[in-house]
């Protein structure tokens, strides 16, 4: 039984002391667990009616709350702490505007309270409901003393692009890393991006492109291979380069130019044979091509542009090309660095700064060259009439040495790892390796730092999948050496965070997709909803779970969601089809049930789905059904649905059958190291994707054609 006064704290900030598992059975979280993560928080566990008390006076200790969102259309309040009795004025100041909107009083019948010694005094005023979207100033001003807070006026509702609210779109997902080209350096690229999106746009008339997060790894070897564990989510990572597109390739000697490109072509007969993603070999190869190509002088033109990015990235750009430069030197976990270098304000960052600035200088330029890419490739993509163009996906967060676990040390909880509880497909749960934001310091900042990755991410893209939405609303936290099974949730103010999301992509006009798999709670589900914000429906999990259990009816699946047969953490639809994920996880240790009941689920779910694409007119009622016609059935079924949005992965395209990821193993699997391939394992150029006859028909399967 957890001590009472330790319930009643961590009720006080957010931190769940019980919950459901995914099989129904109630769990009541360890006081150990719930110590940790409350000294995480900075409560003091070791008195907590003290810690209590000092947490409901928190609020009352400052004159405006640290950040202010509210939804336009419905009024406001704000609280204001002052002495009691002591006169107070309160105003908002417009974005980019010195207009100044005074807020009317309203009544607020909280008595006084003592705070340090102060009498003080609590006011409400209102927030008109008709403030225009964006980001303004809010000020109070009472006997001399005066304070200003940030004020987001958010839409309540995300509104479709014309075109996907006429009729669904479609779209392909893509681990870009995966595919090759003649023209790629051991990976895929943006140049490939823009050929895929091109491809897909003018000949089957696609609305999208999803491709995995790409954001910054460690600029080092052997390079961090999951797009979902970056050392920061606001820049990208310039392996997705491709050198000959940057301008001052030209300007490299043609020897020069000759001799990597033969190089390139070297490495690309030699890892033909390999049955995995070589990034390391294609990063030392690009990065030396792009150091020369770094040397060589800019046009005037060009050099504005680059002066123009670094100073409108700021403090962010500059703190990231520091970290790189320092990771050369000293490693890519900055809690392993000189002590004096792990705090990126010291004198001594400043000095390694000017003493490397040409390191320094090559990763803001990097930055600068990749951001010119993606614009390249949305471009490319919104030329040639897709509806959204590229989508990216924006991980759940960061490493815990990296970049913005470094620059952003008061924001992120200490000691912690984000991760996932127990679930059918991890049944021994997830630990991502991730430090959680702490609610607290992110409302304290302002919610800036969310509100920078969001911005980051939606200036290259007509769309952006958040990856676990779950955790704008709640996070598993997991204190760090410990078991998954030994964490519990931890509560956001999804109020904040989703109206931050929300404005974002408004300025963006982009469509936000959240992945709302596994365990999550219905209720979020249809605030997202309610938001204009999409979710996520892949059809093996799409069942009646209030009826029979079966697959559920086409017509039944939500509207707006982005819809698939599957994603990149299960096996392509022919492999999900042979069982072979369960065998790869019994091979991994993953399995708390027997092999034998696991397979005999998957084959009795095989049955399931054969009926069902035979009632619906699918597959053919006297016929034995192949493998390949039953991935095509899927999808047919998968067009059936209201879905405003449907996804075929690329793998499902060319028949592939290895996953990219097995949650719950780091590196018992090659996880994220899986190139494209066909259903023989023999890899698939892009070239050979642009006249795959099977990729065409699932295209036209996936349309509805």
């Amino acid at each position: 039984m957890t001590d009472p006064n330790l319930a009643q704290l961590a009720s006080a900030y957010g931190v769940q002391t019980e919950y459901w598992d995914w099989q129904g059975q109630h769990v009541e979280v360890a006081e150990e667990t719930l110590r940790a993560i409350l000294t995480a928080l900075g409560a003091d566990v070791a008195d907590p009616q003290a810690a209590i008390a000092d947490r409901a006076l928190a609020p009352w200790r400052r004159m405006l709350p640290p950040a202010v969102v509210v939804t336009q259309g419905t009024a406001g309040q704000v609280a204001v702490h002052v002495p009691d009795g002591a006169p107070v004025e309160v105003w908002v100041e417009l974005e980019g505007s010195a207009e100044r909107t005074p807020l009317r009083q309203v009544d607020n019948w909280n008595e006084p309270r003592d705070v340090d010694g102060v009498r003080t005094g609590e006011a409400s005023f209102e927030i008109p409901g008709d403030l225009p979207l964006g980001y303004h100033l809010l000020h109070a001003s009472s006997d001399g003393r005066t304070a200003e807070t940030r004020l987001a006026v958010a839409p309540a509702r995300l509104e479709l692009p014309g075109r996907i609210n006429a009729r669904p779109g479609w779209g392909l997902a893509v681990q870009l890393y995966s595919v090759h080209s003649a023209g790629s350096w051991a990976t895929g690229d943006l140049t490939d991006l823009s050929d895929l999106s091109v491809w897909a746009a003018t000949q089957h008339d696609a609305d999208f492109v999803l491709v995995n997060p790409m954001h910054a790894v460690a600029p080092l070897t052997p390079m961090a291979p999951s797009p979902y564990l970056p050392v920061t989510r606001r820049f990208t990572n310039p392996m997705y380069l491709r050198p000959e597109r940057v301008p001052e390739w030209l300007g490299l000697k043609r020897g020069v130019r000759k001799q990597y490109e033969e190089a390139r072509k070297q490495l690309a007969k030699s890892l033909k044979k390999s049955d995995t993603v070589e990034r390391d070999a294609g990063w030392e190869l690009k990065r030396s091509a792009l150091e020369a190509v770094h040397a060589v002088t800019r046009t005037p033109g060009r050099e504005a542009s680059y002066q123009w990015f670094v100073k409108q990235n700021g403090r962010s750009l500059e703190d990231y090309a520091r970290w790189c430069a320092l990771a050369a030197e000293y490693g890519g976990d900055w809690r392993q660095w000189p002590a004096e270098l792990q705090d990126p304000d010291s004198p001594a960052v400043a000095d390694f700064a000017r003493e490397h600035e040409w390191q320094v200088d090559f990763h803001r330029w990097l930055q600068w060259l990749t951001s010119e890419q993606l614009d390249e490739a949305q471009a490319a993509a919104r030329r040639h009439s897709m509806a959204l163009g590229i989508m990216h996906d924006l991980a759940v967060g960061v490493d815990s040495g990296g970049v913005d676990a470094w620059r952003l040390q008061q924001v992120y909880a200490q000691g912690m790892i984000v991760g996932a509880p127990p679930d059918a497909y991890s049944q021994t749960g997830q630990g991502w390796g991730q430090p959680p934001w702490r609610p607290d310091a992110l409302a304290e900042a302002g919610y800036e730092p969310f509100r920078e990755i969001v911005a980051g991410v939606l200036t290259h893209s007509g769309g952006v999948r958040m990856d676990h939405v779950a955790g704008l609303f709640r996070l598993w936290w997991v204190p760090e050496g410990r078991p998954a099974t030994e964490g519990t949730y931890v509560r956001y103010d999804h109020e904040a965070l989703v109206g931050i999301l929300c404005l974002e992509a408004h300025r963006a006009g982009a469509v936000v997709v959240g992945e709302d798999v596994g365990v999550v709670e219905p209720w979020t589900r249809e605030y997202l909803a309610g938001r204009g914000i999409f979710g996520t429906s892949i059809l093996w999990f799409e069942r009646d779970y209030f009826g029979d259990g079966r697959p559920l009816a086409p017509e039944r699946w939500r509207e707006l969601c982005l819809a698939s047969v599957t994603t990149h953490d299960l096996p392509p639809s022919l492999s999900y089809l042979a069982g072979d994920h369960v065998l790869l996880r019994e091979k991994l240790g993953l399995l708390t049930r027997s092999v034998a009941d696991e397979l005999a689920d998957t084959r009795a779910e095989r049955e399931v789905w054969l009926a069902t694409l035979r009632e619906r007119g699918l597959l053919s009622a006297d016929l034995e059904p192949s493998d390949d016609d039953i991935v095509l059935a899927v999808h047919r079924f998968l067009a059936q649905t209201p879905a405003r949005l449907r996804a075929l992965s690329l793998p499902d395209a060319v028949g592939d059958r290895r996953t990219q990821n097995q949650p719950g193993s780091v590196d018992e699997y090659p996880n994220w190291r899986v190139p494209l391939t066909d259903s023989t394992g023999k890899p698939v150029p892009l070239e050979k994707v642009f006249t795959s006859e099977r990729a065409a028909q699932l295209i036209g399967a996936v349309r509805g054609r």
